[in-house]
């Protein structure tokens, strides 16, 4: 389907470097669309159950945004870096229990670095706990029509409950570009300054691809190699969703490839993503990858950073940026705006994040109380 649409733009020369997709036997999930109208441009198994790994993070600010909107916190409200949130696996920043950070950096954070302990922490503090911001993320999923997908957490790290569909990100990247355009720059980041450390957005189309603008990279094994990008030429926006690809740099080819053949054609279908029709048999088992990737690569090429190990021919998305790259400041402190509301007791005092101790395992609990699941966290009030 969409292979063949591809490889009859590179026949022509209407692809700029390597064909990447074309010759590969795998098919895997892709959209491409155009933003403003949702016009889908071409697609294939768009409706196949996936896991989204890191591409959760979107939800996670979109959620945060429509808090920022409805007056719960602001962009300089303090976020507070629980020990749970400390805890979580790597990609992370690796801040202490304790921690406090803007929430307009602790975005950045996330969404360039794709943090998973700030992850976390924002959805600690705008939701008040980890369980009722999970809550929120189910519910705008639900009211986006995103039929397809359910989340465990903020952060994307590997769930058998969390998963997505092409069709359902196309939705939710629409509802954060066309409802927040004053937050579209977050996406575009070419680099970090944390201190002394430079990190560079994971997404390879930024700074490379002409016109890139976003969006978003993930990787668990059981997902492969995710992407979300997008780019704007002569004012078109077009989306390519990417899902299972086999490597970091065939993630970021395949979406490029897309991309540009997009803007090649403006034959664009009339049926948008909200109308597509359900398709495809057995897409509600999810895919698994976790064998054809993770027990066949290299340790080092299994992270959203593994383009920089990966061996062969060197892509046009691995090479050195042609330009100093434009990096922003991020770290800890300044958090000088008002605290998340879901952080506040009704009598306006902060609460802090502290595990009620489990009962004795000798003794009964006490009568009509029910015991904490491992796991479960409270949020108690601060004296």
């Amino acid at each position: 389907m969409i292979r063949h649409w591809l490889s009859s733009f590179a026949l022509v020369g209407a692809l700029a470097g390597p064909l990447a997709f074309a010759s590969d036997a795998q098919a895997n999930p892709l959209l491409v669309f155009e933003l403003r109208s949702g016009r889908v441009i071409e697609h294939q198994d768009a409706f196949q159950r996936w896991y989204p790994a890191s591409l959760t993070k979107l939800m996670t600010a979109y959620v945060t945004f429509r808090a920022v909107q409805a007056g719960e916190l602001q962009l300089d409200s303090p976020i507070r870096v629980s020990k749970h949130a400390a805890g979580e696996q790597p990609s992370k920043m690796g801040y202490a229990a304790g921690s406090v950070i803007r929430l307009d950096n602790a975005l950045k954070m996330m969404l360039i670095k794709s943090a998973n302990d700030i992850a976390m922490a924002i959805g600690e503090n705008v939701g008040g706990s980890e369980k009722a911001f999970v809550t929120r993320m189910n519910a705008e999923a639900q009211r986006l029509g995103m039929t397809g997908t359910h989340f465990a957490n903020p952060n994307g790290l590997h769930s058998l409950d969390q998963y997505t569909t092409a069709r359902d990100l196309a939705l939710l990247v629409m509802a954060i570009r066309n409802e927040f355009p004053q937050y579209e720059s977050y996406f575009a980041i070419e680099g970090l300054q944390a201190g002394k450390a430079t990190i560079m957005n994971y997404n390879l189309l930024v700074g490379r691809l002409p016109g890139a603008d976003g969006m978003k990279t993930g990787f668990v094994c059981a997902s492969g190699f995710n992407m979300i990008g997008s780019a704007t030429r002569d004012g078109r926006t077009l989306v390519a969703v990417v899902l299972g690809e086999q490597s970091a740099v065939k993630r970021a080819e395949t979406a490029g490839n897309l991309l540009n053949a997009g803007f090649a054609t403006s034959n664009a279908s009339s049926q948008t993503v909200t109308a597509l029709p359900f398709y495809g048999q057995n897409a509600a088992v999810a895919t698994d990858m976790r064998q054809e990737i993770c027990e066949k690569k290299p340790a080092a090429e299994l992270s959203e950073a593994g383009a920089e190990a990966e061996k062969g021919p060197k892509s046009v998305y691995q090479e050195t940026l042609t330009h100093v790259p434009t990096l922003v400041a991020v770290g800890p402190g300044n958090a000088t705006g008002p605290t998340p509301k879901a952080r506040l007791s009704p009598d306006g005092r902060e609460f802090a994040d502290v595990p009620l101790p489990s009962w004795r395992p000798d003794l009964p609990p006490p009568a009509g109380a029910e015991p904490l699941a491992q796991g479960d966290r409270v949020l108690k009030s601060s004296l």
